[in-house]
């Protein structure tokens, strides 16, 4: 039997309006709740586990599949980085507690400011959320260096969301295990390193799967480019974090000057 749709007035005869897609009206009670509740678990994990697994298997190709148009099973792949970099977050500081050791480890550094004890511990510590931050920055750097071969800088937007889970998974899976067994260790600095030596090699892995019909020799290149940006990006930052910070500590005195000032001298 045919009704009227009471968003857009359409006469429907499906489960939904052809014309806006609105649902055929339902009367809200227990099955109503049940069935949505239901959906909703068994669609988002889906979509989520799927994504997790394609990402393990080759994450340049699932990206190439999301970007050409095979989305329907995919996870939304910004909303995958701010899942996975909450988890990262919530293990960093909840269950592993880097944050304090960290600052417990550094503060025995007298070469160092408090200043920038303080700035190496919040960007290890939340690395994935400091990450997820620069995405539009990445997607800059990425798009630069592979600009020849035609991806707008949007699809490279998506392409440094898969980047950024895939890193922040191995995070998870593996580094975050290890930071476990040596929180109470000086090592633990040395393991913290290990994060940022996988990053070249999980560029390398992405884009030799986004691009398999593309020469290694040039994807390497590429991927080397890339990195000199960033590094140069993040060199350039911290020279302005520091200079405000100076600037701020000028205005507000010598117990300020402490605190960029290097202990010991």
């Amino acid at each position: 039997m045919a009704n009227t749709c009471l968003n857009c007035d359409y006469s429907i005869n499906e489960n939904f309006c052809s014309n806006c897609g609105q649902k055929r009206f339902k009367r809200i009670d227990k099955k109503y709740v049940t069935d949505e509740l239901q959906y909703l678990l068994i669609h988002t994990n889906k979509g989520f586990l799927y994504t997790i697994k394609k990402l393990v298997k080759n994450p340049g190709k699932t990206a190439r599949e999301f970007i050409n148009g095979n989305r329907v099973n995919h996870y939304k792949p910004i909303l995958l980085t701010f899942v996975l970099s909450g988890i990262s977050a919530f293990i960093t500081f909840k269950i592993i507690g880097l944050e304090k050791i960290l600052r417990e480890v550094l503060s025995s550094n007298h070469l160092n400011s408090k200043f920038m004890n303080d700035y190496t511990t919040i960007t290890s510590s939340y690395s994935s959320i400091f990450m997820l931050c620069l995405i539009p920055v990445f997607a800059c750097v990425t798009w630069l260096a592979f600009l020849k071969w035609k991806n707008n800088y949007y699809e490279h937007v998506v392409m440094n969301a898969y980047i950024l889970s895939t890193y922040t998974l191995i995070n998870i899976v593996f580094l975050y295990p290890i930071l476990y067994i040596l929180r109470h260790s000086n090592y633990i600095l040395y393991a913290i390193n290990l994060s940022s030596i996988t990053v070249p090699f999980i560029l390398l892995w992405f884009f030799r799967g986004f691009y398999p019909d593309k020469p290694l020799k040039q994807i390497i290149w590429r991927v080397l480019a890339s990195l000199g940006l960033v590094v140069a990006f993040l060199f350039v930052l911290t020279i302005i974090v520091m200079i405000v910070v100076f600037i701020y500590a000028i205005t507000k005195g010598p117990e300020a000057l402490e605190y960029i000032k290097p202990r010991g001298t």
